[in-house]
């Protein structure tokens, strides 16, 4: 069921239970379960057929609860969760003993973030009470396809295998949150997001490095191949773009196209679908988009590849990924 009149204190008492509950972030809907509990957790790798050895995120209401979690907290993780916590913010951190494997997936680390959502917000604290309770939550969708951002979105998906679906409207972001290694030497991001590295560095003093080293975490959302439409995707530079549109339909196929400007020609087997200039709202509309062009029934869909800039890293990498599983 969607519950579009949120009732919170059900959906704690679903999740207490032991079952799924859906609900919005600021990033993505996540699907949620007692992190404390690996039978629930085990519903989450069953529903999204997602591989046991993925690690998950847990969601906590604030950062007073990261002592339940982790150990041996970098002073840089308190400053961090001060400036950005409720937000799109994924720490890495080495992980207490009592969390889970199911939850890291084997690994001495576990991702923790504080969402900047109101219903989320509601209902980690209501879940949570007294006793430090956090949700493990990846995005609600099966595994490697694109996330979702409304309610209706983690329906088409999930169906019944959701208890509950709270509706918080649109994602504001669009796309996950920044993923910040914490556990090792150095600050890594290992998944950009629409927090950027800049961003982050104003708070450490410095900014930190992408990718990870030797032996860093599994993180989510981190295969090459990832966040793809079933319609196979192509990215490919503005300049390129009528060339290779022309020969996709010279080949018979029906194709779509995703660009901030439409093509110079037009043609009954091309759908054009606009595209923000603005790479905040392109990553805001990004995922809603995709899902728009995979319903059409087209052969492909044809995105214009962004600026090689800072601040469309985060929307490159998606859709790098997204490209990456239709080859």
């Amino acid at each position: 069921m969607i519950a579009q009149r949120p009732d919170v204190a059900r959906a704690a008492a679903l999740l207490r239970a032991g079952e799924l509950v859906a609900f919005p972030t600021e990033t993505v809907y996540g699907l949620g379960a007692d992190a404390n509990n690996p039978l629930a957790i085990g519903k989450i790798f069953v529903a999204k057929g997602r591989p046991a050895d993925h690690p998950l995120i847990v969601h906590l209401p604030d950062a007073s609860h990261l002592e339940r979690w982790a150990v041996d907290i970098p002073a840089a993780a308190g400053k961090l969760a001060a400036a950005f916590w409720p937000g799109p913010l994924t720490l890495i951190l080495k992980r207490h003993a009592a969390v889970p494997d199911a939850v890291t997936g084997g690994q001495d680390t576990v991702g923790l973030r504080v969402p900047d959502h109101p219903l989320a917000l509601q209902l980690l604290r209501e879940f949570s009470g007294a006793s430090g309770g956090g949700l493990a939550a990846p995005s609600a969708n099966r595994f490697g396809r694109v996330s979702p951002t409304t309610a209706a979105h983690v329906r088409e998906e999930l169906g019944d295998s959701v208890a509950m679906i709270l509706d918080g409207g649109p994602c504001a972001v669009g796309i996950e949150s920044t993923i910040l290694d914490l556990s090792g030497g150095e600050p890594r991001i290992l998944r950009p997001g629409m927090l950027d590295a800049a961003a982050i560095g104003e708070v450490l003093g410095h900014a930190p490095k992408f990718g990870g080293q030797q032996n860093a975490p599994r993180v989510s959302g981190s295969l090459e191949a990832h966040y793809a439409p079933r319609t196979p995707l192509q990215m490919v530079a503005v300049t390129a773009l009528a060339k290779t549109a022309r020969e996709a339909l010279d080949s018979g196929r029906r194709i779509a196209v995703l660009a901030a400007q439409p093509l110079a020609f037009s043609h009954d087997s091309i759908l054009y679908c606009p595209a923000s200039a603005d790479p905040t709202q392109f990553a805001h509309d990004l995922y809603a988009r995709l899902r728009e062009l995979d319903a059409m029934g087209c052969d492909l869909i044809l995105v214009v590849a962004p600026p090689a800039h800072e601040n469309w890293r985060a929307v490159a990498d998606r859709l790098r990924r997204a490209a990456a599983s239709s080859k």
